[in-house]
């Protein structure tokens, strides 16, 4: 009786392994041929890869490949990344969104690859070569732009860090625009350590770490955007929410994006279609929610450490570069237009 029972499970353990491994066999041939259909299908412009995404209820689409003007925001964080972002996100034809997060990473683990002889001759040997990464870098980040939010005509990135790769996004992304956005630094490092911004390899218990870090960080991305001068656009934070008509004038025309006034009046688009979305888990979100204000400008005086700042032209020699007096710890960053100082009495604390 029991040798028949083990008789019994034998041959139905053989059935549906037969009917497995004929169902997997089928499927894998159906992929292979639908793959050999594609291979075959004609594309349009050659190899590049192109996005078609929906824009609007009449079936109208865009489509995005590497060589769209695409918009890159960047900076130190705690500069004006997000304020600048939910700027451009007010204008209708423009769309950047909260922080991937990814991009960054992956352009970071891209640069460490191509830093390591040993490494990059393993891929080089394995066929993986600079073009086959580059187009593969290409289709990743146009990926993430494109579907982490709503189409536009104009899409942007915001992911601070990224503009440590200017160079190379600029090579594999020809037609795109930069903005770096630059802060003085003991405001960017008083800001990051007052409210506790965790960023990797900054030590919030220390101004003089994160200033040294500060240092290196812009001076890495400042250094790239001189380099592509023509594609780069460096914007001043303080000279932003001091004179934001004539910088964002300034800027659209850069980005040969047509001026509109919505950009003036981001606060009032918050949550709205087509409008600014902001992250709930961003720490700069409950800033940008109001209009723009000198509220923040000054806020780091008084606060760091004497012999921090004694030693701020050492420590910190970007801020001289960048237009900054090391030596001034009551900074006069200049005179606000009358509607910024209207916003700053009607909304500050």
């Amino acid at each position: 009786m029991v040798g028949k029972l083990k008789q019994n499970l034998l041959v139905a353990c053989l059935v549906i392994s037969s009917i497995t491994v004929f169902y997997l066999g089928h499927h894998a041939m159906e992929c292979h041929h639908r793959i050999e259909e594609r291979s075959q299908q004609p594309m349009a412009g050659g190899t590049r890869a192109t996005l078609r995404t929906d824009f609007n209820q009449n079936s109208s689409t865009l489509l995005y490949n590497k060589d769209m003007p695409l918009i890159f925001i960047g900076g130190v964080p705690r500069s004006g990344t997000t304020l600048m972002r939910a700027m451009l996100d007010a204008h209708p034809d423009v769309r950047c969104g909260e922080e991937t997060r990814v991009i960054p990473r992956i352009l970071a683990m891209k640069q460490m690859w191509s830093k390591s002889g040993r490494e990059k001759m393993r891929l080089d040997e394995a066929g993986v070569t600079d073009e086959v990464l580059d187009s593969a870098m290409q289709a990743f980040l146009l990926e993430i732009i494109v579907k982490h939010g709503e189409p536009a005509t104009y899409l942007c990135n915001k992911d601070p860090f990224a503009l440590k790769s200017l160079t190379y996004l600029a090579k594999i992304f020809p037609h795109a625009k930069f903005i770096l956005m630059i802060r003085d630094g003991r405001a960017s490092v008083h800001s990051m350590i007052s409210r506790k911004v965790t960023i990797a390899g900054f030590d919030l218990n220390s101004y003089r770490d994160c200033l040294t870090k500060w240092n290196r960080a812009i001076e890495t991305m400042y250094t790239q955007c001189m380099e592509a001068a023509d594609k780069c656009m460096p914007i001043h934070y303080e000279q932003l929410v001091l004179h934001p008509e004539k910088w964002m004038r300034t800027l659209l025309k850069f980005l040969n994006v047509p001026w509109n006034d919505a950009v003036l009046h981001h606060e009032e688009l918050i949550g709205k279609a087509g409008g600014v979305s902001l992250s709930k888990v961003e720490r700069s979100t409950d800033q940008v929610i109001k209009p723009v204000n000198v509220e923040a400008l000054s806020k780091w005086v008084g606060k760091i450490p004497q012999d921090v700042l004694r030693d701020m032209p050492v420590i910190a020699p970007m801020l001289a570069k960048l237009g900054y007096d090391p030596y001034s710890n009551t900074p006069n960053y200049g005179r606000p237009d009358p509607k910024v100082l209207d916003n700053t009495r009607r909304d500050g604390p």
